[in-house]
């Protein structure tokens, strides 16, 4: 298998991609709360803020697949 498509490099390619649909969700978050929809940017700030707190474990995950030292 090419190392452009090994494991480690499509699951860091997939985390990237949850990095940008979090940028954009915060950008409509602040666009939908500016039109006086406060809830609406409250739901969304929960989800953004469950995607934050899972950063650290992806981002320890993805090092140890890439060290391979990943427990199976």
């Amino acid at each position: 298998m090419p190392s452009q498509y090994s494991l480690p490099d499509v699951l860091e390619k997939i985390y990237e991609n949850q990095l940008a649909l979090e940028a954009a969700i915060m950008e409509l978050t602040l666009a939908i709360e500016r039109e006086g929809h406060p809830n609406v940017g409250e739901n969304t700030r929960g989800a953004l803020y469950t995607i934050g707190e899972n950063t650290g474990h992806i981002r320890q995950g993805l090092a140890k697949l890439r060290s391979g030292t990943c427990d199976t």
